[in-house]
């Protein structure tokens, strides 16, 4: 369920990213009101998935996914030019998010009997980080 939840608060950033640059420096309000309830969405439902997933994966996957939506959005709205290598490039970050998903996070081992200094998750929600 937090796999899910990431990837629509990824979306949620795709349109506060896009209603962030039609706002006008926050001076139309349509826009202005879209980006406010969209950010505080994509930022909750983000702050859900950092109980499931380990943050270093989780913020790599919401960039990415929110990046390559946003681009893809310009494109398909004739903002930006679709191009053979930009499309490319969105592949490639999105091979990079399907890798991240497909990888087991494991948690760090401590190292010289010191706490590790990355987050670790309780064996209890250890499984919930790679499903």
């Amino acid at each position: 369920m937090a796999w899910v939840v990431l990837f629509v608060s990824a979306a949620f950033e795709t349109v506060w990213a896009t209603a962030l640059g039609a706002s006008d420096g926050f001076t139309r309000p349509g826009p202005t009101v879209v980006f406010a309830v969209t950010i505080v969405l994509s930022l909750g439902a983000f702050g859900y998935v950092l109980k499931h997933i380990p943050i270093s994966t989780a913020y790599a996957v919401w960039t990415g996914t929110g990046a390559a939506l946003t681009v893809l959005w310009g494109m398909a709205t004739g903002a930006e030019p679709v191009t053979l290598l930009r499309l490319l490039f969105i592949a490639g970050i999105v091979g990079c998010v399907v890798g991240l998903k497909l990888v087991p996070a494991r948690p760090a081992a401590p190292r010289g009997g010191r706490a590790s200094a990355g987050r670790t998750l309780p064996p209890d929600r250890e499984a919930d980080s790679v499903r």
